[in-house]
Parts: C-alpha cells; structure tokens; sequence
C-alpha cells in the first residue's frame, strides 16, 4: 500500500500515519509529531491515494464490473491512469479511451445482430464490444461477427 507509515518508538509496532489520533500512536499513545513534521517528501504520494482518488477508481471499476466487463481489464485501465497522472511525462497523456469484450446476455443471443466491421446481419457467434472514452460521457455497444474476427 502506498500510504506512509513508520514504526512507533514506544511499542515497535507498524503505524500509518493517517491512523494517528492527534499525533499519537492508537496502541500506546507515543507522540510520533516530530516524524510527522518529517514526512514533508510523502505529500506526494498522499495526494494521489486521497479519498476523492479512491472513490474514483470504486466507481469506474463498479461501473465496469457491473457491464461484465473482466476485471483484470478494468484494473489495467485503471492503473494507466494512476500511472500517468503520478509520473506524467512531457506531452504524455493519461489513457481513457477503452474497448472491452462482454459477454452477451440471452437476449443478445437470440435477437440478430448487424456487424459493425462487414455489416452483415448474424445469430450466432461473435463477439459484443463495449468501446468509448472516460473523458466523454455514454459508451458505443458493438457487434462484430464470427467471419470478421
């Protein structure tokens, strides 16, 4: 985990420092404010693992998951944007735009679908595309047949 932590002089245990009750250990009540003070070069890293970051990252993966979208995928996506918005480097951007295969629902299967590739209308096989941009509000749904894979 990213979050800063060090060990209380009083009782040798691991402490995170966002776990400090007014500059004290939680488990012996040590002052630790002078390694506080200190810790001036973990702003950094506290800046990105922020709360509003957090809940960021829950509600684009929720929304993904929720899709059926692997989650494997949604944690590399997320990933590259914490990546590049921690160490972006010069005239690099994060990467929002995604493209994920889903599973197609019975619906899905039973109903024809057009070809977004050859524009043929098929029944069975294929895939179900779930493609957009972060940046920009809605998703596209595509199918793609069997013969264009």
């Amino acid at each position: 985990m990213l979050a800063p932590h060090t060990t209380c002089p009083g009782c040798q245990e691991e402490v995170f420092l966002d776990e400090l009750v007014r500059g004290r250990c939680p488990l012996c009540g040590c002052t630790l404010e002078d390694f506080v003070d200190q810790s001036g070069e973990m702003d950094e890293i506290v800046e990105r693992s922020d709360f509003s970051w957090l809940v960021f990252n829950y509600f684009i993966f929720k929304k993904f998951d929720d899709l059926g979208v692997n989650p494997l995928q949604v944690m590399q996506l997320i990933t590259g944007l914490d990546e590049c918005c921690l160490n972006p480097g010069p005239g690099e951007f994060p990467r929002t735009k995604f493209e994920f295969d889903i599973p197609m629902k019975l619906v899905d299967q039973v109903r024809p679908k057009k070809c977004s590739r050859c524009g043929r209308f098929f029944f069975r096989g294929g895939r179900k595309v779930l493609s957009g941009d972060l940046t920009i509000p809605g998703f596209e749904i595509r199918y793609i047949c069997s013969r264009e894979l």
